[in-house]
Order: structure tokens, then sequence, then C-alpha cells
């Protein structure tokens, strides 16, 4: 590539898994002198050291902390926004159209700030899938409205997206087909996942991930979010996607086509291969990612989801044909859920339940803008939390 590209970019969710993986991939372009990063914002939750930490390296002059006890340690250089908002505050502050916004927030809480950088005319790196679980239907039409790019982090979507482009258009492909690891209870017996532990779900077998998507990874939840933001950023129907187990974590995704072909991404479980690619799209240079070691990689499986004991795939595909709120209800109660699991408060087995519970007590409305979508959320993390409170007190 000629010359060195420069971009600003702004890191949501800078002390996770992807943020944490994101900044060493720009380090790594700035010390091959490949692509130049002036990373002007970060966005973090609770973790103020690291992200001062980040701040520093980086020189970074806008911070955002939804905990306003933890800025005490950043940098007095900094300019700093709290409280839910602040990453909203922080994109209206410092996001230039062109600029690249990392989308990266666990969670629904994501939703509000990559509508606010899509609406600035940033282009957006998502890694956060219930942004487009919950709200695809005001997303999508947002980024044609403003022309922005809209480029998957994840390494399945990834692998989607590099895929498909083997094609001359959607037209062409027949089914987007999804690889999961199975999580660490792809073996076990219905009785063994209903009762398993905590530290039995959190120990993934070949990813390393944050506590919330690993335990949505146990429950193949994570897999049924995918299926759905498959379907808005393919803008394909639920018959053309699938999902199948493959633990190896080798293949992200396939792609076949209507001439039956067949086109499979491959590389390690390492999340800075696909993003960046994402940061660097559309051209392709020197990673620091881990390369595919051809002679010790041995056979490949593949295997059919059992949709009896992983229910949320299910689950998916009703999300995807009703359409409206149902997508905000999944995964508002899906939190709620995970973090009920997490508290110790209800078995693992009860997770997908009560996310099937809530939707099918909770009517589907028409999404129209992004306070529907909300009020949806809110809904569904009440009926969850009623529910809880119901099971507690006959117990």
């Amino acid at each position: 590539m000629k010359g060195l590209v420069k971009r600003r970019l702004i890191v949501l969710g800078s002390t996770g898994s992807i943020g944490t993986n994101t900044l060493d991939v720009v380090s790594h372009l700035r010390r091959e002198g490949l692509f130049e990063f002036d990373v002007v914002g970060l966005a973090a939750g609770r973790n103020g050291a690291l992200v001062a930490e980040q701040a520093s390296a980086f020189s970074v002059s806008h911070v955002a902390l939804a905990d306003s006890q933890q800025a005490a340690a950043l940098p007095k250089s900094c300019k700093v926004y709290t409280g839910p908002d602040a990453p909203q505050a922080l994109i209206e502050a410092v996001a230039e159209p062109g600029d690249l916004v990392v989308g990266a927030i666990v969670g629904s809480a994501g939703l509000p700030a990559t509508m606010a950088a899509i609406n600035r005319g940033c282009d957006v790196a998502l890694a956060n899938k219930e942004t487009l679980v919950a709200a695809g239907s005001l997303v999508m039409p947002l980024v044609r409205e403003k022309q922005v790019q809209l480029l998957p982090i994840d390494s399945e979507h990834s692998a989607l997206f590099q895929c498909v482009q083997a094609g001359r258009s959607l037209d062409e492909v027949k089914r987007l087909i999804i690889t999961a690891s199975g999580g660490p209870f792809r073996q076990a017996t219905r009785e063994q996942t209903d009762s398993a532990t905590v530290e039995q779900a959190l120990d993934h077998p070949t990813w390393k991930m944050g506590r919330k998507v690993t335990i949505d990874s146990a429950t193949l939840m994570n897999k049924a979010l995918e299926i759905i933001e498959a379907h808005w950023l393919f803008d394909m129907p639920a018959d053309k996607i699938e999902a199948v187990i493959h633990p190896q974590s080798m293949i992200h995704s396939f792609v076949e086509f209507i001439d039956n072909s067949v086109i499979a991404q491959l590389g390690p479980p390492d999340m800075r291969t696909p993003i960046q690619y994402t940061l660097t799209y559309p051209n392709r240079l020197l990673g620091n990612s881990r390369a595919m070691d051809w002679a010790t990689i041995g056979q490949m499986d593949f295997e059919q989801i059992d949709r009896e004991r992983f229910g949320s795939i299910n689950l998916a595909y009703d999300v995807i044909r009703q359409g409206g709120s149902s997508g905000a209800v999944f995964n508002a109660a899906n939190e709620v859920a995970v973090e009920a699991f997490l508290s110790g408060r209800i078995r693992f087995g009860q997770i997908t339940q009560l996310v099937a519970d809530a939707m099918q007590q909770l009517p589907v409305k028409p999404i129209e803008d992004l306070a529907d979508c909300l009020k949806a959320d809110q809904e569904a993390r009440d009926v969850v939390n009623q529910h809880l409170e119901v099971a507690a007190a006959t117990h």
C-alpha cells in the first residue's frame, strides 16, 4: 500500500477484550509503519485504571466513563464525560464525518452511542451484536441514509463479509453458514448443563472473552444473536441463515452460493485478525495475530446443533420472523438472565427459559424510533425481574 494512511479513531468499550485487542492492533500497525490512527476518544465502564493507561499511551484527549468514581484515575489533561450517556457525549464532542468508531460496549448499552456515531457520519466497526439484534430496523436504514460503512468485527460476520465478496452480489448467495464452537457443554447431557456452575460455564474451550459473552457462548445465545445480526447485515431471510458446530474454531463461517460452491474463511481463534481487517478495510496488511499451523491442525469436525438442548437458536429464528420489538425483548431478557446466573440467583438451565417466557409474555410492537426500542428493552427487563422476584419468594 502506497503512503501511510491516517485516520481518527474512537474506541467504545476500550477496556474489554475487543477494545484492548483493537488498541494492540493499532500499536502494531504504527510500529510497522503501515497505518496511522489518531486515537481521539475512549469509552469504558468501570476500569478507570486501565483506561487511564490507554489514554496516556495513545495521548487521548477525551474519555467517557460510566462510573464517575473511576474518573479520578484519568490523566488531568483528559476531558472526561461520566454517566450512562457519556459515550454519546464523547462522540458529539470529538467525532467528525469520516471518523471510525469501534463499537465494543457489551449489551444494549452500546446502542445509543452507535446510533450517535452513524448520525455524525462516522464509519462503524461493530463488535456489539446487540445493536443490530435490538434495533436493526433502525440502524441499517440510517447507515444507508448517512452513507457510512458498517463493518463487522465479530469473527463470524467478518468471515461472512469476506466470503460474500467472492460473489458479484448477494443474489448469488444460497446460504450463510455460521460456525459455533459448541461452548463448554457441547457434549454434556441436559441434566449436566441445567445444573452447571458459573465456573464451568465460563470455561470456554477455544476463545477468551468477557464474562457475559462467554455465558452467551455456553447457552449458544451468542450464536442466536449472530444469526439475527447476519439477517440485518446481509439482508437475508431466516431460511438462508444456518449455524453448525465446529469445535476447533478454525473455520469462522461459510457462504454457499447458488452454484453450490462453498467459500469459507479460516484462521486461528484470535480476534486481532478480524479487528485488523475491519480497521484497515479494504486493505490487507501484515498482521500480528497467530498464523495457521497447517501441520498441527489435524481433523476438523462439524455437528448439527441440538435445538432441544440449545433452545436459544429457535428463539433467534422467531425474532427474525416476528420483527418489531421482538429483538429488543430477546436481547434485554437475555442480559438480565445472564446477570442473574452470574450472581447465583438462577440455574444455568433457566437462562434460555426466562428469555422465552419474556418473548411469549410481551406482544410484538412496531419499532419506529430509538425510544420505542429502549421502551421494549425496559419492559423485557421488568418482566424478567418480576419472574426472578416471584421465584425468589417461593424458595
